[in-house]
């Protein structure tokens, strides 16, 4: 009767941690595509205004000049890789310029999102180095190996998640917008798990967002990249520079020391969101304090081509006084925060997350895993606001 009764004990146990369990776990898969599905139409079908504060959209912010930097060996290189592609793989990797493609990119797991283009895994050898050409000429070398730095985590989580398909540092897919030019507007994408990079071209100005970038794990300790490290210097600089902000700037700059799982703004599916000006302004900083926030901005600008991304530090520079610094979470040597530079023309986010990917690490916001989100404001993410000029000024389509 004892052992009776012992062992209904132990199956209810069993039962009640089972239904715990699932109380706690993670929606199906098919619970998250659908919802993703959701996310991608609604952002997609309503009608594109950019990230504006609730003031609305700043006009007259980007208008079509010429930068001195040329776009030509972008444009050969474009030229190069879709010449590599078979008709098949053209059909589903070019589409034209004024395509909803250029909104329909995801930061989630593959499998999760349905991504177009061709895909680094589906190419040859040889269309995979004209792949690669094509962004060594669009991106700084610092840019390039980050990109490629990123992908490797994937194969990480691959190792981490018993071989889960989901993970795979080749699942990264092209698509190009237009036909490569140097007179006419054209551009390109990369679409996957942690990189996304919208890159639109008219004449030799560059619009390099929204551009998304992170990682999972930050610091790979085993596997094939055992040793590969993301955003060191994008972490401690941010870091540093609030930390040398004067004590009622930092009070200014803090909206919260509750640091949450995810605290960024304006990834995927935020095309129209508002996002208002918060924390410490610009005008508000000394003089070194400006050069220290420009560092900063740099850490990301620096990843586009040397020359265009000095066209955009000094548009950047141009509305120092108008931009804000915020901060969340604490200030300590190991802290972990979120922060958000913001302007007229440029809004950058980087965001200490939750676990998602790493088995067993519990889900308060981690230095593992980081976020972080490139995007100019005011209409001209995709370089939208110059297409619109361009299309006014040239074909006046109705």
């Amino acid at each position: 009767m004892k052992k009776d009764i012992l062992l209904i004990a132990a199956l209810l146990f069993v039962m009640i941690s089972t239904s715990i369990n699932k109380a706690h776990a993670q929606p199906p898969l098919s619970a998250l595509k659908e919802r993703f599905a959701k996310l991608d139409s609604e952002n997609v079908n309503k009608t594109y205004e950019g990230i504006t504060t609730s003031n609305g959209k700043e006009n007259g912010l980007f208008p079509i000049k010429s930068t001195g930097v040329t776009t030509k060996p972008i444009k050969l290189a474009g030229e190069q890789f879709l010449k590599s592609l078979t008709k098949a793989q053209l059909t589903k990797t070019q589409y034209d310029i004024d395509s909803k493609e250029w909104q329909e990119w995801a930061n989630v797991d593959n499998g999760l999102y349905s991504r177009q283009g061709i895909s680094i895994k589906e190419m040859s050898q040889q269309q995979r180095k004209l792949a690669f050409q094509f962004m060594q000429k669009a991106l700084s070398a610092k840019g390039l190996k980050l990109s490629k730095d990123i992908m490797k985590t994937d194969q990480t989580l691959r190792e981490l998640n018993n071989g889960d398909p989901r993970y795979d540092e080749q699942l990264y897919f092209f698509t190009v917008m237009g036909k490569p030019s140097m007179t006419q507007p054209w551009g390109w994408q990369i679409d996957g798990h942690h990189l996304v990079i919208n890159y639109f071209i008219l004449g030799d100005q560059v619009v390099m967002t929204p551009t998304f970038m992170g990682g999972e794990p930050i610091i790979t300790t085993s596997g094939k990249y055992k040793g590969n490290v993301l955003f060191q210097d994008e972490q401690n600089i941010g870091l540093k520079f609030m930390q040398s902000l004067s004590a009622e700037q930092q009070k200014q700059a803090t909206l919260s020391q509750v640091k949450g799982r995810n605290n960024i703004a304006a990834e995927a599916f935020s095309d129209n969101k508002t996002v208002n000006y918060q924390g410490l302004q610009g005008i508000q900083m000394t003089k070194a304090q400006k050069e220290q926030l420009l560092v900063l901005a740099n850490q990301y600008i620096s990843n586009m081509e040397e020359g265009h991304a000095k066209v955009e530090m000094e548009d950047i520079r141009k509305h120092l006084d108008s931009t804000w610094f915020a901060w969340i979470g604490k200030t300590d040597k190991d802290a972990v925060f979120y922060y958000r530079i913001h302007s007229p023309v440029i809004l950058i986010e980087f965001d200490h997350q939750g676990p998602v990917g790493i088995p067993g690490q519990g889900r308060e916001a981690t230095r593992n895993h980081i976020h972080t989100m490139v995007r100019t404001p005011n209409g001209n993410d995709y370089g939208k606001d110059l297409l619109k000029e361009h299309l006014e000024k040239y074909h006046q389509h109705n």
